[in-house]
């Protein structure tokens, strides 16, 4: 299977700062929530996009001090993907790729709206979903 790269671009980015009553030394939680959708090109199949989300969103039970949204659109070119594995390790491979991209959006976002610069950790692409982290299934194993 050949993945080819061809571009990112950021669909949405969404950040609001929280006003909320902190005691001093507070410190929040921030888990953000990622979701994921690959839609294959009608026109073209050799074109796949990949939309890559980060949440993080404040409640009542978990405050944080601000809500945030990207959303980004990776677009890939994908020969040889016939099997549900090739479509998995597409998957993950595209999320290798534009998670840095997303990292990225996030501490500047962050930054730029004057608050403590949110910087996602490092992590293979492969750990962020958990049906990425399920090992491949051997056909010849049933």
């Amino acid at each position: 299977m050949n993945i080819a790269f061809k571009g990112v671009t950021a669909e949405e980015m969404n950040f609001k700062m929280n006003r909320i009553q902190m005691q001093p030394n507070t410190r929040f939680e921030i888990k953000p929530s990622f979701a994921r959708q690959i839609q294959r090109i009608q026109e073209n199949e050799k074109l796949l996009v990949v939309h890559l989300n980060l949440k993080i969103e404040s409640t009542e039970e978990a405050p944080k001090p601000f809500n945030m949204f990207i959303s980004l659109m990776g677009m890939f070119e994908v020969e040889g993907m016939e099997t549900d594995e090739d479509q998995r390790r597409f998957a993950i491979e595209s999320t290798n790729i534009l998670y840095p991209y997303l990292r990225a959006c996030a501490t500047n976002l962050t930054a730029d709206a004057f608050a403590n610069p949110l910087v996602l950790p490092v992590i293979p692409g492969g750990m962020i979903f958990p049906e990425d982290r399920q090992p491949a299934v051997d056909p010849s194993q049933n």
